[in-house]
């Protein structure tokens, strides 16, 4: 199958070979007012045209998978240098209208603020979605968001990686809706500070918020260090 694809360098849009029935699509997760949020793209072509899905697209044939789904959110969205972790294979044989193709899901957090998300290539734009206003998804898209929230749930639980969407100084109460945001629930606010500085996974910066109406509340950063320094001595992240 000949596909269209944009060289990074030149701009140029090139026809190349692709793997006619393996794509790609990223969920990509960030937080902002204490909202979990989801990077969607309108496609301007082809029969989704006008419809909202997921970042993603053809496989080049010589290209590995990873590679692949890191030059489709780059060319889509403008966001390049992401960590990007594989959730799995979704083949239906019914999920595309034209024929056989698998799609490889990914999921990313990312710190909005530092990211200049804009519309590119095969998309005509690209927006933040909270969970709750999503809009109606091509082919299986929500049901591979579906997969990823509930793998975020899963993960969230087991290892510190909820703090990839906060940024550098944060709240423990910015913290904590984070945490209730993702897992849908409601937590009790002082057993939540005393369990999280209870592991001593944060560091208090000394500093307060500034320029806000309420009380300012403290600082604190978030050290990888200390917790790979922790695991290696057996400690394990549960919240």
């Amino acid at each position: 199958m000949i596909k269209k694809f944009i060289d990074r360098e030149s701009g140029k849009i090139t026809e190349q070979k692709v793997m006619n029935a393996i794509t790609i699509d990223c969920v990509i997760f960030g937080f902002n007012e204490g909202k979990l949020e989801v990077l969607l793209v309108e496609h301007a072509e082809g029969i989704s045209k006008g419809q909202w899905g997921l970042p993603g697209g053809w496989i080049k044939e010589d290209e590995s998978i990873d590679a692949a789904a890191n030059r489709l959110l780059f060319e889509l969205t403008g966001i390049a240098d992401v960590y990007l972790e594989q959730l799995k294979a979704f083949g239906d044989p019914e999920r595309f209208p034209l024929g056989r193709v698998i799609t490889v899901g990914y999921y990313a957090l990312i710190k909005k603020d530092d990211y200049d998300v804009k519309a590119g290539f095969t998309a005509s734009d690209a927006k933040w979605y909270q969970l709750d206003e999503i809009p109606e998804l091509i082919y299986d898209h929500r049901e591979i968001l579906d997969y990823s929230l509930n793998q975020l749930k899963n993960r969230v639980r087991q290892a510190p990686i909820g703090f990839n969407l906060l940024p550098e100084k944060f709240t423990l109460l910015q913290l904590m809706q984070l945490y209730q945001e993702i897992l849908n629930v409601e937590l009790d606010k002082p057993n939540f500070r005393r369990k999280i500085l209870k592991m001593k996974l944060l560091v208090d910066l000394k500093e307060k918020q500034k320029d806000v109406s309420h009380r300012a509340a403290k600082l604190y950063k978030f050290d990888p260090a200390i917790y790979e320094k922790l695991t290696q001595k057996g400690f394990n992240f549960e919240l």
